[in-house]
């Protein structure tokens, strides 16, 4: 049995505040969804079909060059810059040729941009930590690099589905509207999405944790956010590199 010291030290030990570092990491991507026009759609449509890179060097030169400019680039061989059509220039404004056209993460007539981790590539760690201030001194591990959905199922298996960490977010993700033509603009990335600490009174429970997951425009189950005990955990920034570009169209059918 404990001794009167013994269950006093356990409570000093237990008593907080008490400092977690959340952060999650895998692959995940900047991606833009914009409302373009039919005339763009189909000819970007068709362009992607034939597997050339015209639409991604457009995207990322626009911001820089006139229509006219656009069309006479000829810094890659392997672009048909005269072969872009006007009205297929998407980030330049369809009434003033004089104008260079916007960046693809500020578009026009942009339904959503979302910055996250996909929910199918997350890994999540949980440290204790000294402080809450940035780079802590590492205490403890609580969750080491851990899947996302194979820590709820464990979770949800412990308390036979009493808990689940992943929850859908209260506020509907913006989506485009049905027969919009949708113009999708990816930055693939890896590395760290989330990282936040959060303060306890008591040691951390897991139980409280929320992984808020939706599905973006496209789809894509998406990482949206973090919660603990009823509570947004601010993220704090992440640390990512990009892997590549990729561009997508289609007609909203639903």
């Amino acid at each position: 049995m404990a001794t009167t010291q013994q269950k006093e030290e356990l409570v000093e030990a237990i008593k907080g505040p008490h400092y977690y570092r959340i952060s999650v990491t895998g692959y995940g991507a900047e991606t833009s969804y914009s409302k373009i026009s039919k005339e763009a759609h189909d000819f970007w449509k068709s362009s992607l079909e034939s597997g050339d890179s015209d639409v991604i060097h457009y995207v990322l030169t626009a911001e820089d060059k006139t229509p006219a400019e656009v069309n006479k680039d000829e810094e890659y061989e392997d672009i048909n810059a005269s072969d872009i059509l006007r009205s297929a220039m998407f980030l330049h404004d369809p009434n003033d040729d004089d104008e260079v056209g916007g960046t693809w993460y500020e578009a026009p007539n942009e339904i959503d941009r979302v910055w996250g981790v996909s929910a199918d590539n997350a890994y999540v760690t949980i440290e204790k930590v000294e402080n809450d201030e940035y780079n802590a001194d590492h205490i403890e591990d609580i969750v080491d690099r851990e899947d996302l959905f194979e820590l709820n199922n464990r979770i949800g298996e412990e308390t036979e589905w009493q808990v689940e960490l992943i929850d859908s977010s209260p506020e509907p993700q913006p989506y485009p509207d049905k027969g919009d033509y949708v113009f999708q603009f990816q930055s693939v990335e890896k590395g760290c999405f989330f990282e936040g600490t959060i303060e306890t009174p008591a040691l951390i429970d897991l139980h409280k944790l929320k992984f808020i997951v939706d599905e973006a425009a496209n789809g894509e189950d998406t990482l949206f956010g973090i919660t603990y005990d009823g509570e947004e955990v601010d993220n704090l920034g992440g640390d990512t590199n990009g892997k590549g570009y990729y561009a997508y169209v289609w007609q909203q059918d639903c």
